[in-house]
């Protein structure tokens, strides 16, 4: 496992190993391009929890995920009251990955 000092580190550092799409939250599933994946299509990696010194608007968690078909992405998202809403099973999903 690396460790990065800031969001923008670790985001760089994973696209170039490979993480180089954008996966974004939509209810039940994760949404890359014009696929979607229900949360037993993907794993997920590697998991970065970045808080800010004095600014809640600065959390944010990084995940590197592999969809079962290959496809390899990051998703970037708040915690807290700034995380998305999401459905269950991604949320038990992605809460597992990061605790």
């Amino acid at each position: 496992m690396h460790n990065y000092d800031t969001v923008s580190e670790a985001v760089n550092d994973l696209k170039k190993r490979g993480f180089d799409n954008d996966f974004n939250l939509e209810g039940n599933c994760l949404v890359c391009n014009t696929q979607k994946f229900n949360h037993d299509q993907f794993e997920i990696t590697e998991t970065y929890r970045f808080e800010g010194d004095s600014d809640p608007a600065d959390e944010a968690v990084v995940y590197a995920i592999e969809s079962h078909s290959g496809t390899k992405g990051l998703l970037v998202n708040g915690y807290g009251y700034q995380s998305n809403p999401v459905g269950d099973a991604i949320a038990r999903k992605l809460n597992t990955q990061h605790q």
